[in-house]
């Protein structure tokens, strides 16, 4: 499973669930954009990282990593990465790490020489098994939803759908849920078709409803929107991205000024 997407999507649409596997309050996450981040001279990018919207000193710069594969050599390259972030940066911001594992199993064994740093409170592991069972939102339970077992996971997800429904009333919030939710299953039952998994979850009928469809136009438009600086940085005029993206010159315009002005 892809899963290190799948998180990042989630924390990108849905940042308040990284602060509530913190055990921090949803609302933290206003005062943070998630993005990736990239190291021009030394050219690596680290993909998860929520950055302070200002310059204070009190709020910390996470770095989030989601880790599903065992690797010996993870620590070394995770801490590396966050040190040459905040060495090439003019950020004097404190920092956080956290690494999502799916069991304690997955972790190296051996942490001898980084043991100061995990025990230091700078860094916090979180192991989605040991989440807690009962009275958790839908967004950690989304999150949980990636360790199910295949025998419940199908029953557990068409669960999760119908909260969201019941719970989530932005449509175009509660569209990217059902996709994130779908997706997991999708990568969960492999040999399954979409078309199966859509009926194995009764998505069928709610895709057809005028209200959902509105709500997918909207999302593909803020999709297209987020992909203007790229063909910008590539020598594309406004005019030439308006008209491949099928977008507005004023639209691409606007996107390009909020991405100059971050």
């Amino acid at each position: 499973m892809k899963t290190d997407t799948i998180f990042y999507r989630l924390f990108q649409s849905f940042p308040s669930i990284f602060f509530e596997l913190l055990e921090q309050p949803p609302e933290s996450a206003n005062a943070y954009q998630f993005s990736s981040v990239e190291v021009k001279q030394l050219s690596f990018r680290i993909d998860g990282v929520f950055l302070p919207l200002e310059n204070a000193p009190e709020t910390p710069i996470y770095f989030a990593e989601v880790q599903f594969q065992p690797d010996k050599t993870f620590y070394s390259r995770f801490f590396a990465e966050i040190f040459l972030y905040l060495d090439k940066t003019e950020l004097t911001n404190d920092w956080r790490g956290v690494v999502i594992y799916p069991t304690r199993n997955t972790e190296a064994t051996d942490t001898r020489q980084y043991r100061e740093l995990l025990n230091s409170g700078r860094v916090r592991r979180i192991y989605l098994d040991e989440l807690g069972s009962t009275g958790q939102s839908i967004g950690i339970e989304t999150v949980k939803l990636v360790v199910e077992p295949e025998e419940t996971a199908a029953n557990k997800a068409r669960q999760l759908i119908e909260q969201a429904r019941q719970e989530v009333s932005d449509e175009a919030q509660k569209r990217e849920l059902l996709q994130l939710i779908e997706t997991i299953i999708i990568y969960k039952f492999t040999q399954k078709s979409r078309e199966e998994i859509q009926a194995m979850l009764g998505l069928g009928d709610i895709r057809q409803t005028r209200v959902y469809q509105e709500a997918l136009e909207e999302g593909e438009i803020r999709g297209k929107l987020k992909t203007v600086p790229y063909m910008l940085s590539l020598g594309a005029t406004v005019d030439q991205i308006a008209e491949v993206l099928n977008l507005s010159v004023e639209e691409v315009r606007q996107a390009a000024q909020q991405e100059s002005s971050n």
